[in-house]
This record gives structure tokens, C-alpha cells and sequence, in this order.
């Protein structure tokens, strides 16, 4: 393998040990560190997103980490062009590019491409979701597979952001989604990425996700939602969805106890983990998939 080549894409559900093992495959083959993790994308948020700390960013280079505030928007369409510009300049160092992150959305726009749909007014999207709010799910997935038929079996019945996305890109554009990605194409050649893909125990990762919940408690995370919220950031910004935000503020107007809370997040927490093994099932399909007591050996074939 002429690994100078390569791109390489780390992935896993949350508290898997994605940077842990990026970390180690920078320092062995030369590599510098893509954020690709939504949330960790927000500069104010350090602690509840888990961003790697000062001893992780002084062993190798990182990028695209807390680069923006989380009053900002920042897209998928953002990310990749920040990406595309950060892969060239890594590669004119002659380092290797190494994205690591669990927004599956993020790693399928880089090896497939961005679907270029035209921007749709706010108005008219508000207008879909009232729509599907006020008629439920099971009524407004009836409603899209009369006017795109293509999309039955492909969306799933129950995935109520999909639904609404595919409805109104067939109503604005008179196009179906299904039409808009066939014109879709990728940026980079797919044989220069190599993909891993960290499949973690179920019961190994509970036990990680509560010691990282105690860890972030540790680290402040309580003072960090305090300062978040003298903000003011609105709650249909991306910031305010991360895990810990609204359970520490029941904690914080005394909602809840400290136990509570943590049992919350951790809830939270594995609920977002089975999200991104579902993702990964129907989306990752072609990545090599290991195992965390595999690390060191995938590492070795490195040498």
C-alpha cells in the first residue's frame, strides 16, 4: 500500500476510541488529525463534545476543532469545503490526512459527494413541517409517497427528518431526491481512502460512556453550560442539541439531583451511540470494520 496516497477515515460510535487510535496511527505514518465530528466543531463546547485536550493536540497536529461559535451555522456543505482545503494542505506537507469523527453525514458527503440541491426559502421548509406536525408521521409519509413514489423502500417510514427533507425538495424542485442524487459525484477517488470503522462491545461501551460522563464532571462541565447559556443561542441552532446541555440545566434549576443527571446523559448517550451503529450498518458498509482489541494489530501493518 503507498500509504503517501491515502487518505485514511476513522469512525465508531461515541467514547469508541476513535482519537486514541488516530492519534497512534499519526504519530507511526506521519499523519495530521480532520475533525470530522459535528459537534466538536463548536469552540465553547470543549468538555460536553469530548474534543481531545492540550496533551492530544501537542502529540500531533489537529484540524477543523472549535473553529467555530455556537452561534454560527455550519453545515455539511461548510465542513467539506473546509475539508477539501485542509486534505491539500496536509498532502503538500507530504503528511497523510486522518479524519476521525462519528458524523456519518460528514464521511458519506467526502466519499460520495454532496447532493447540490437548490436552497429552499425558510418559509416554505417551516411551512412542510407544520404540515407534518399538524397531519403526524404515518399520514405525512403517506402524502410523500403519492407525489414521489421513488423513495418507498428507501426512506424509511419512521425517519421524520428524511421524510420532511424529501418532501419538500420534491415540492420546490418538482425533482425527486432520488433524481438529485443520481447527479451527485464525489470529490476525491474512492481508492484513496482507506476506512476503519471501530465496532465497540455494547456492553464495554456502556461502561466508557459512564466514565466519560464522570470525567466531563470533572473537567467542568457544569461551568461550561453555564457559560453557554449567557449566549443565548437558539434552540433550533446545532449547538444547543448536544448531549448535557438541557440535563444540566434541570440540574442547574434544580430539577434534578447530580445522579440524575449523569443517568440522563448517559441515556442520552447510548441512545446517540445505537444511532450511529444503525448509520453505520446501512451506510459503512465497505469499511473494514475491527474491533478494539484489533488496534495494535491494525497499527502494525503500518510499520
Amino acid at each position: 500500500m503507498d500509504i503517501k496516497s491515502k487518505i485514511i477515515l476513522i469512525s465508531g460510535p461515541t467514547a469508541s476510541g476513535k482519537t486514541e487510535f488516530a492519534i497512534k496511527l499519526a504519530k507511526k505514518i506521519e499523519g495530521e488529525i480532520i475533525n470530522a465530528d459535528s459537534m466538536q466543531i463548536y469552540k465553547e463546547l470543549k468538555i460536553l463534545t469530548a474534543r481531545p485536550n492540550k496533551i492530544d493536540t501537542k502529540k500531533v497536529k489537529h484540524h477543523l476543532y472549535g473553529i467555530k461559535s455556537v452561534n454560527s451555522k455550519f453545515s455539511t456543505g461548510s465542513w467539506l469545503k473546509e475539508v477539501k482545503k485542509k486534505i491539500k494542505y496536509i498532502k503538500k506537507k507530504n503528511k497523510i490526512p486522518i479524519l476521525v469523527g462519528g458524523t456519518g453525514l460528514y464521511f458519506k458527503s467526502l466519499t460520495e459527494g454532496l447532493v447540490k440541491i437548490p436552497n429552499i426559502p425558510i418559509s416554505f421548509r417551516k411551512n412542510i413541517r407544520s404540515l407534518q406536525n399538524k397531519i403526524g408521521q404515518k399520514k405525512f409519509y403517506q402524502k410523500l409517497i403519492k407525489i414521489d413514489n421513488s423513495v418507498k423502500g428507501r426512506i424509511d417510514p419512521n425517519d421524520v427528518q428524511r421524510t420532511i427533507r424529501a418532501y419538500e425538495i420534491m415540492k420546490y424542485t418538482k425533482k425527486s431526491i432520488t433524481e438529485w442524487f443520481k447527479k451527485t459525484k464525489p470529490i476525491f477517488d474512492n481508492t484513496v481512502f482507506v476506512k476503519y470503522y471501530i465496532e465497540y462491545p455494547r456492553d464495554k461501551l456502556l461502561d466508557k460512556i459512564h466514565s466519560r460522563i464522570e470525567r466531563m464532571f470533572n473537567l467542568g462541565a457544569i461551568e461550561e453550560v453555564k457559560k453557554f447559556n449567557y449566549l443565548k443561542v437558539k434552540k433550533e441552532n446545532s449547538a444547543s442539541k448536544v448531549i448535557g446541555i438541557r440535563e444540566i440545566n434541570d440540574l442547574i434549576e434544580g430539577n434534578s439531583n447530580l445522579k440524575q443527571t449523569k443517568e440522563k446523559i448517559a441515556i442520552k448517550t447510548r441512545q446517540y451511540a445505537k444511532r450511529q451503529m444503525t448509520w453505520a450498518r446501512g451506510h459503512m458498509k465497505s469499511w473494514h470494520t475491527i474491533q478494539p482489541n484489533a488496534i495494535n494489530s491494525v497499527l502494525k501493518k503500518f510499520n
